[in-house]
């Protein structure tokens, strides 16, 4: 790298710090980080621990935030000191530490800019995901079990629990349906990058003339829903129904008519459970289950507005394919909204998903959204 490069970039970076700071607010947030912090002092505050707990995690995701910005602003302030001393006498040694050190800012500057975008109320939520095969019978239904392993492999990386809430097998392989929960910080916010329909293509096991199937399956991503969001479900808008649960989950799982499923009849939206030992609390989870259905509808409905508002045209619709996971006749991985590509697929089918999140998440800072 040449000095001259080192300088550009420094630049380009101070100029997209400085349009992150006003998007920021961070005035506004240095005064949120002192309101919180007096909150924490009061004799009061841990007399409800979860709601301490929630306004912790908020104070130290603002103060995050803004101890990241200000560490950003001092180090390309360092950089921009040490070109100009470079460029008046070049030092050879100097030169080497100012171009590792541009490296690790650029790579913290990536990190920075992705997390400004997982700064919706809602990222920070832990995540609901639910799997469904698409046409192809045991095929869709392998593949479906294949991307279940992948994402709790996902998670076991990352350090996010996973719950099962709702599992229906597959007749010969594979899963029909899967309903589970991610818990951890901003779970909903890295996973809502995996929303859509993912293709595979490959030599099928199952296929004895060993010919090439394409496999297609869903994945829906939705927030938790939060007991501090008002979401009103009136009993009569409700049909309950029970029976008896199926698939794994302990001796007592097949012996009474515990797992629910429930149909909010405005809208249409289902939402099953099984996991519970009883039906009380099956019905209570499929409850708040149907209640994050409607918040992520909420969601949608606000962004399609602000997109509305901007002019903007979704091209990643529910049910358009977002990536193809090709095994044969070569290897490849490609996101169809990123461009971002790899060849080892093994890699990515252990978790390794990473890479592909934040190339989803950076599209979303170039488009503004």
């Amino acid at each position: 790298m040449e000095l001259y490069e080192i300088r550009q970039g420094v630049n380009t970076h101070q100029e997209r710090l400085k349009a992150l700071g006003e998007s920021l607010d961070l005035d506004q947030k240095r005064l949120k980080i002192e309101e919180l912090t007096a909150r924490t002092m009061e004799e009061s505050f841990w007399s409800d621990p979860d709601q301490a707990q929630t306004v912790i995690r908020r104070l130290n995701g603002i103060k995050e935030t803004v101890e990241s910005y200000e560490t950003l602003e001092k180090t390309l302030q360092e950089l921009s000191d040490t070109c100009d001393m470079l460029k008046d006498e070049m030092d050879e040694e100097l030169f080497g530490l100012c171009e590792e050190e541009y490296t690790q800012m650029s790579a913290d500057f990536e990190r920075f800019e992705i997390s400004i975008l997982l700064s919706h109320e809602y990222d920070q939520s832990n995540a609901i995901l639910e799997l469904h095969p698409g046409a192809g019978g045991t095929e869709s239904c392998d593949w479906c079990g294949m991307l279940y392993r992948m994402y709790v492999r996902y998670c076991e990386h990352k350090g996010f629990k996973v719950t099962e809430l709702d599992y229906l097998p597959g007749e010969e392989a594979g899963i029909k349906s899967v309903t589970f929960l991610v818990e951890g910080d901003k779970a909903y916010g890295y996973l809502k990058a995996e929303k859509g329909v993912h293709r595979l293509v490959r030599i099928s096991p199952f296929d004895s003339g060993g010919r090439r199937h394409t496999s297609f399956a869903s994945l829906d991503v939705m927030p938790q829903f939060n007991d501090e969001i008002e979401i009103e479900i009136r009993p009569e808008d409700l049909i309950v129904e029970t029976k008896r649960a199926s698939g794994a989950g302990g001796q007592h799982i097949n012996k009474t008519d515990s797992a629910v499923r429930m149909v909010h009849k405005p809208t249409g939206l289902v939402a099953t459970c099984q996991n519970g030992r009883s039906q009380h609390e099956n019905r209570e989870e499929a409850l708040r289950i149907l209640k994050s259905r409607l918040y992520q509808r909420m969601i949608e409905e606000q962004e399609a507005k602000l997109a509305a508002i901007k002019g903007e045209q979704q091209a990643n619709e529910w049910g358009s394919q977002i990536r193809s996971y090709v095994m044969h006749p070569y290897s490849l991985v490609k996101d169809h909204r990123s461009g971002y590509e790899t060849s080892n697929v093994q890699a990515v089918m252990d978790g390794e998903l990473d890479d592909f999140v934040f190339a989803y998440l950076k599209t979303q800072i170039h488009t503004g959204e």
